[in-house]
């Protein structure tokens, strides 16, 4: 009879604690939904930092530039504070998919790889990729001269993806060189160390000009990437909210006010 009893409270015993680890995972899943960001207040946005003058800490020692200008928009329509938390390029995606943000404001370019991994808002900026090159370079015009040179990218970007699987094939092999931020892949090519870079003149104007790197962009836009807000996969309430903030913010001029104030120029019709 005692032995019954026993094994009846252990079942019930047992069964509480399970519904408690549910409840618990559920809680854990549930953490980075539109509901739960409006609740506590606000929404952690994962950026890279160093990406002038897209994302970078100004000398206020603040975050500031194009994405965070937005961020900051869509976290004010959204009825809470944006928290920016920066990591590596290379660390965002997993950090997002691990529940560290709750967004990726960082020039998070679509793929049909990330397609799978991630979920996307509409796309809030379309950015040129050209080739970039030392001022006194004679040797490499076009992609089509990367064949045994040393090309420099970001580890983990789109452009990385680029060389590798599209390039690559195309051109012939090439040494890749990868790097963890901008100022430093253009510190290489300026001394020498690897022969062109791949990124856009929206990202490099700004650097170039601080730090008087000798660089220039050579030949036409070898391709265009539309970068969009990065969510968790399946936070479909999260999207259509973050949609819905983009549009209102192109409608009503806001949306060309920060494109101009970061790039002196009108943002193209889409």
């Amino acid at each position: 009879m005692k032995k019954s009893k026993f094994l009846l409270v252990l079942v019930a015993a047992t069964v509480l604690l399970l519904a408690a680890c549910g409840n618990n995972t559920s809680k854990e899943s549930d953490k980075n939904t539109l509901a739960a960001i409006q609740d506590k207040g606000e929404m952690t946005v994962g950026i890279m930092g160093t990406y002038a003058p897209y994302n970078f800490m100004n000398k206020e020692q603040a975050y500031d530039g194009f994405d965070v200008d937005i961020a900051k928009e869509l976290a004010k329509r959204l009825g809470v504070e944006a928290n920016f938390v920066a990591q590596e390029f290379s660390g965002l995606i997993p950090g997002l998919q691990k529940g560290k943000f709750d967004i990726l404001v960082s020039q998070v370019t679509i793929t049909e790889d990330r397609q799978k991994q991630l979920d996307f808002t509409e796309p809030y900026i379309t950015n040129e990729v050209k080739v970039i090159v030392k001022e006194d370079n004679t040797t490499v015009q076009s992609v089509e001269d990367f064949k045994g040179k040393k090309i420099a990218v970001g580890l983990g970007t789109n452009d990385e993806a680029f060389l590798r699987n599209d390039l690559m094939p195309q051109v012939g092999d090439f040494q890749i060189n990868t790097y963890d931020d901008v100022i430093t892949t253009l510190k290489d090519l300026d001394a020498g160390r690897v022969d062109a870079t791949i990124n856009n003149a929206y990202a490099l104007k700004p650097i170039v000009e601080e730090n008087g790197f000798k660089v220039k962009a050579v030949g036409e836009p070898i391709k265009s990437d539309q970068a969009a807000v990065a969510v968790k996969k399946g936070n479909t309430e999260l999207v259509d909210a973050l949609n819905k903030a983009l549009e209102e913010m192109k409608q009503d001029g806001t949306y060309k006010e920060i494109f101009v104030k970061w790039f002196e120029e009108e943002p193209k019709a889409e």
